[in-house]
């Protein structure tokens, strides 16, 4: 390895925060999950201990103070991986909510066999409206395209990727207004943050179904609850949620959960959630430990290096 990084490595399985961040203490560089809060304060430690670099095995950096960190001189990267694991769980998390499957898992738990209720739709036929058509939103809408399904796209930066990939694009309100399906692949932004508020869901048909693969903060919860449960919205299926920190990813089988929205809206028998795990396969967790590496290395050896500096 060359530049200033030392060779020798420390592996913790615990989040990095204020009560561990001493054992930080030796070396150049440190590599983080998205489950560790990099506030002011940890980086003012961090920096105090040395560290010259941060890297985080996750595609967004809302859970770090990038502009502290670069005020005291912490240069930091994310990291990508394949765009297929996410891609492939937000089309099942839609076929999912068409075709019933939660309250048809329910009914078989005690051997209800019945089809009263559980008529569903068939994705193929369905206009599906694919907001932010990075990397990710290109996979999903070639996914779609072996379905047959009419995809629209909604970007500020529209790319002949995407279109390539059959996106026909469209403004935001045209896409909330011609979906059967919509569905988030954007990162969290202060701009964003909350973009699905009650104005978006009354643009968006009558029984539209959500989908959200992203960050939970992209959701108004409020306004997303009043139209589920006015029916407005169709099926909702989120594998984020805002404030999950502490609860996913975590055993909580004895505790009480303190997100009265989560434990509300879980309850719908047309509302499905999943513990923040759309990126959970072999080959996205083997590329973002060998990309945090790689990034760490690359800041290290100067410009003209790989890495995704933010």
């Amino acid at each position: 390895m060359r530049g200033p990084v030392r060779h020798h490595d420390r592996c913790r399985p615990d989040e990095l925060g204020l009560e561990n961040v001493a054992s930080a203490q030796g070396f150049d560089a440190v590599v983080i999950s998205g489950r560790s809060a990099m506030t002011a304060e940890v980086l003012d430690r961090l920096a105090e201990l040395g560290v010259k670099y941060l890297a985080t095995r996750t595609v967004g950096v809302d859970h770090i103070d990038v502009a502290h960190a670069h005020e005291l001189g912490l240069r930091v990267c994310n990291t990508g991986y394949p765009p297929e694991g996410v891609a492939e769980f937000a089309v099942m998390l839609m076929l999912i909510v068409l075709r019933r499957y939660k309250p048809t898992l329910w009914r078989q738990q005690v051997n209800d066999y019945s089809l009263g209720g559980l008529e569903g739709r068939e994705l193929g036929r369905l206009t599906v409206g694919i907001v932010g058509t990075g990397r990710i939103g290109q996979q999903v809408a070639r996914i779609l395209g072996g379905f047959g399904s009419k995809v629209l796209g909604y970007d500020p930066y529209p790319s002949d990727a995407a279109r390539a990939a059959g996106i026909e694009y469209v403004p935001l309100e045209e896409l909330y207004r011609r979906s059967d399906v919509v569905t988030l692949h954007v990162p969290l932004t202060e701009e964003n943050r909350g973009m699905v508020d009650a104005e978006a869901i009354n643009q968006m048909r009558d029984g539209v179904v959500l989908v959200n693969v992203s960050r939970g903060e992209l959701i108004d919860v409020a306004a997303v609850t009043s139209a589920i449960e006015f029916e407005k919205i169709g099926a909702l299926a989120m594998d984020v949620f805002a404030d999950e920190g502490g609860i996913y990813h975590e055993s909580r089988v004895n505790d009480i959960i303190r997100n009265r929205d989560m434990a509300y809206l879980r309850q719908f028998p047309n509302v499905v959630l999943t513990p923040h795990m759309a990126f959970y396969t072999d080959t996205n967790v083997n590329s973002m430990v060998e990309q945090g590496v790689r990034g760490v290395i690359a800041m290290a050896e100067g410009p003209g290096s790989w890495a995704s500096e933010v």
